[in-house]
């Protein structure tokens, strides 16, 4: 059985910063393909990042390129991800999950009869 169980979130101010945490198991994140996506208040998720088993390879989505950076913790079997200098706009629940793939490349798309989990909330207000 494959699970991913997110932690981390909070609430901060503008221009601060949170790690979040996916604990995976059922799998190692080392072969797996996993991306972070979020959901606003009234809005679809989103795709924010994701990482795959080549060494040091990411994708991001242009609105958090450059503040946000996700990576893997192979020892520990978890993915976070890092995020810097948050904005309002990156208020929303955060989730992990698999991804669509080809080879070690990650695509920013949410796998195929993944379920989400229960997420973790990020708030970022003044």
């Amino acid at each position: 059985q494959v699970q991913l169980v997110e932690s981390g979130g909070g609430s901060v101010q503008p221009g601060g910063s949170l790690r979040l945490f996916c604990a995976v198991s059922g799998v190692t994140v080392e072969s797996s393909h996993i991306g972070w996506f979020r959901q606003a208040p009234g809005k679809d998720h989103e795709a924010v990042a994701c990482i795959g088993p080549g060494a040091g390879w990411a994708g991001y989505a242009e609105s958090v390129k450059d503040r946000f950076a996700i990576r893997r913790d192979d020892a520990e079997n978890t993915v976070f991800l890092q995020m810097n200098n948050l904005e309002p706009e990156d208020t929303a629940v955060y989730y992990c999950a698999r991804t669509t793939s080809r080879g070690d490349r990650c695509f920013l798309v949410k796998a195929d009869n993944e379920p989400w989990g229960q997420g973790t909330q990020v708030t970022v207000s003044p």
